[in-house]
């Protein structure tokens, strides 16, 4: 009972999502305290006059507006705002249609009233039908005398002139009547009318030349392009406009009829009216936002700069820039600002492991201990960055440790945590930590850019150079590459913010490298304290548990001999299986080396340690031989834990068998009892299947060392079929579908095992065991064929007693 409290507490603590979120808040308040040490922020509430009762520092770096600069920037701002004209290219589109419709509609009328006149001045009296008279009708005869086409035209004069948009005298329109409003008018208006328009022109030309020094800017209505226009002269003005009808037309109307050149002259200069006009409320709404967008002229203020001096009266410069200094603290209240640095914080958290880590943590068996190790991990660094920011200025050798115009801290180690998560986790959770890690770092040190990418390479390439680190000198090694690499940085960052003094360089080098060299000290120290603290298993200490003279390995090999000889092939094989595919050679080999430790507690019942040739299950059911190999599973993983071994022994000892059938006892069972009467899961492994790929390799080389000793002649070809036939039976089983093995590293680890396996079961010379007699010479060329020398007397005396005991070599 007690077992399973402890059993279910234990599961609750490592997959609870409640644990998960209890970390989040707990790396977003700690964080929010290192950032805003202070949720309180102290006001000082002085008037102009008031005598200062203490020194007053800027609490941080600040600005202070200089006022009339601004002015003055905004005063240049709105006037380089060009005035806008719109022009309006409808009012040349619209004069020519209207005239062209005007001309058209009147011909057409002319031509309908000719036609009528001429039907009407016809003799009523046909000449052929004078000697026929025919009766006419009173309704038929006219009532009215004939109308001339020119007056029956001015009933169309209202008509034209609203089509061409101008007024037209009676003389006029008795012209163009006169000269059947001929299309060669129409074309002559168009072509003045269109050449003077097309040049522009503007209703007041002085208004438009004040404009002369800086251009005006053009805006075509229809198409809303604007053109930045120097030569104002171009344009016409009202009166220009009228000269030039008159210089355009000249050529034109050469020698035409006086009268009708006046009408083209007078039709043109009153059609043409401005297409350009100014536009006063564009031109003022873009003054407006021009002056809105003139940032205020500000003057820094450093962080500790003195505002305020003890016993001097307040001036109101003085209270301007702590007003500033208040107001802008009051831009981003501290509740708020901490609000949101924990929001922003706790966001980037809870996407990086919903996107990136939560399917590693299911792929890795990982659960909420690692989640914690990772939180702790955080939090140290932030509480480390926030000592750092609170050193003196003159703490490293008299020199200022952060300058203030660069605010990244070259020497805090940061690097040393994305180094303690890669020894003990992968690469890519590794990765994961370092982003967020430099994140933090860089809002902690209020950082731009340059924070974060200094932080980031140097986690990036700590990780990778800590790439299977089996001894810790390499731990060393990677904090004096890792010192160079941030001396790099620091100088390259430098040069980036326009830093070249000597004297700072070669300090900010010196900093950086020592700040790498010190993440290699933190890593190598703390490595150990983590493994006791989350049991967790380097390859460090891997290596150190693959030493054969360890007591459970001494005692494997004195209890069960023939599971450790077992054992320590099929380490041999997935140390080599592990290297081909790239996999971890070192944790396979320790896997393979204690993977069977649970047969130590009943030996006898299996067969590799049987050497008297009874087997202990031919007196038992089936179901009790199953359950008695299934507990080894059990017992091993007690034993692992009981003597340390690491949650990864532990965990490849569950999977070693997966969830695979005991088919011999199974079989047995069936045959005894009937397929009906027996259940397929009393004789399976109750797994879970192999969730890494240096379990699935100690399934696979368990399996076929162990049915390799079954071969009689162990040749290669027979052992390459039994290799192959295991590995796709358990494929086929589906024990290695949660592992990440992919079908070509199948094929590599069946030729690892090929190789291996063919060098312990290669065939050996025979050596024979009597020589024949000395009497057959040709037998006995050679000397080594000779007959044995005749027996020495000691030798006779004892002859029996010497073959009995060379026969009870090896035995029991």
């Amino acid at each position: 009972m007690r077992d399973r409290k402890k059993e279910s507490i234990d599961r609750f603590f490592n997959l609870s999502p409640h644990i998960r979120w209890g970390l989040l808040v707990l790396i977003a308040v700690i964080f929010t305290v290192a950032l805003y040490p202070s949720l309180v922020v102290k006001k000082h509430h002085y008037a102009i006059g008031d005598v200062v009762q203490s020194d007053v520092k800027a609490s941080q770096d600040f600005f202070i507006e200089d006022e009339s600069a601004t002015e003055a920037y905004r005063r240049q701002s709105v006037d380089n705002i060009l005035t806008v004209y719109d022009l309006n290219p409808k009012i040349l589109k619209n004069t020519v249609e209207g005239l062209n419709k005007a001309f058209s509609l009147m011909q057409a009328a002319y031509e309908s009233e000719r036609q009528k006149i001429e039907e009407e001045s016809r003799p009523f009296t046909d000449p052929e039908t004078v000697s026929h008279p025919v009766p006419v009708e009173p309704a038929d005869v006219p009532d009215l005398p004939m109308v001339p086409l020119a007056e029956r035209m001015q009933a169309q004069k209202n008509l034209f002139e609203d089509k061409i948009g101008i007024e037209v005298s009676d003389g006029a329109f008795a012209i163009l009547t006169e000269h059947s409003f001929n299309e060669e008018i129409a074309r002559l208006l168009t072509t003045i009318v269109t050449q003077v328009l097309s040049r522009g022109v503007v209703a007041n030309k002085e208004v438009l030349l004040k404009e002369t020094d800086n251009g005006i800017t053009l805006r075509n209505v229809e198409t809303l392009t604007e053109t930045h226009v120097l030569n104002l002269k171009q344009f016409y003005g009202p009166d220009q406009a009228k000269t030039m009808v008159r210089i355009v037309a000249d050529p034109l109307v050469k020698g035409m009829n006086y009268a009708l050149l006046n009408l083209i002259v007078d039709f043109s200069q009153r059609m043409i009216q401005p297409n350009i006009t100014p536009n006063i409320h564009e031109t003022e709404a873009r003054k407006k936002i021009a002056a809105e967008q003139v940032k205020p002229v500000i003057t820094m203020i450093k962080k500790g700069e003195m505002l305020l001096r003890e016993g001097e009266r307040v001036t109101s410069l003085q209270l301007r820039k702590l007003e500033a200094m208040e107001g802008q603290a009051d831009i981003h209240p501290v509740p708020l600002a901490s609000a949101g640095a924990a929001t922003l914080l706790a966001t980037l958290l809870i996407i990086q492991y919903h996107v990136r880590l939560e399917r590693r943590m299911t792929s890795f068996n990982l659960g909420n201990k690692d989640l914690l190790f990772l939180a702790c991990v955080m939090v140290a660094l932030i509480v480390v960055v926030k000592f750092a920011t609170t050193l003196p200025e003159d703490w490293f050798l008299g020199l200022p440790l952060t300058r203030p115009a660069s605010p990244i801290g070259f020497g805090i180690p940061l690097a040393a945590g994305a180094m303690i998560v890669r020894l003990f986790m992968d690469r890519e959770t590794s990765l994961i930590f370092s982003l967020v890690l430099a994140l933090a770092a860089s809002m902690m040190l209020q950082g731009g850019l340059e924070t974060f990418i200094y932080f980031i390479l140097g986690c990036t390439m700590a990780t990778w150079w800590l790439e299977d680190c089996r001894e810790r000198k390499v731990i060393i090694k990677t904090g004096a590459k890792l010192g160079l690499l941030n001396a790099f940085l620091a100088v390259v960052i430098d040069l980036y913010l326009g830093v070249t003094s000597w004297d700072l360089l070669p300090f900010d080098a010196t900093v950086a490298f020592w700040g790498g060299i010190g993440a290699g000290i933190i890593t190598a120290g703390m490595a150990p304290v983590v493994e006791m603290l989350f049991h967790y298993t380097t390859d460090i200490t891997l290596l150190e548990l693959a030493n054969l003279d360890r007591p459970i390995l001494r005692r494997l090999m004195l209890e069960a001999p023939g599971t450790y000889h077992h054992s320590v092939v099929v380490g041999s094989l997935v140390e080599a299986a592990a290297t081909e595919i790239g996999a971890n050679p070192i944790l396979a080999k320790v896997c393979g080396y204690y993977h069977d430790i649970g047969k130590m507690k009943q030996p006898l019942y299996f067969i590799e340690n049987q050497s008297d040739g009874r087997n202990r299950h031919d007196k038992l059911a089936p179901s009790m031989s199953a359950l008695i190999l299934i507990a080894h599973v059990k017992n091993g993983v007690e034993l692992a834990r009981k003597n340390k071994l690491g949650q990864v022994i532990i965990d490849a000892i569950q999977q070693h068998h997966g969830t695979s059938t005991i088919s011999y006892f199974y079989e047995k069972a069936k045959k005894a009892k009937g397929e009906e009467a027996v259940k397929i899961d009393d004789f399976r492994y109750p797994g879970p299947r192999p969730q890494t790929r240096e379990a699935g390799l100690v399934m696979l080389a368990d399996v076929v060392e162990a049915a390799s000793r079954t071969l009689e002649n162990p040749t290669p070809s027979r052992i390459q079929g039994l290799v192959q036939n295991l590995i796709n039976k358990i494929f086929s089983d589906g024990q290695l579908d949660h592992c990440e093995l992919t079908l070509r590293d199948l094929h590599l680890i069946a030729n690892s095992f090929n190789k291996i396996l063919n060098g312990i079961h290669h065939h050996r010379i025979e050596y024979l065991e009597s020589t024949g007699t000395a009497s057959e010479k040709g037998k006995h060329a050679n000397t080594d064929r000779r007959p044995p020398r005749p027996p020495q007397a000691g030798e006779r005396r004892y002859p029996d007693d010497r073959k009995a005991r060379i026969k009870r070599l090896g035995l029991p």
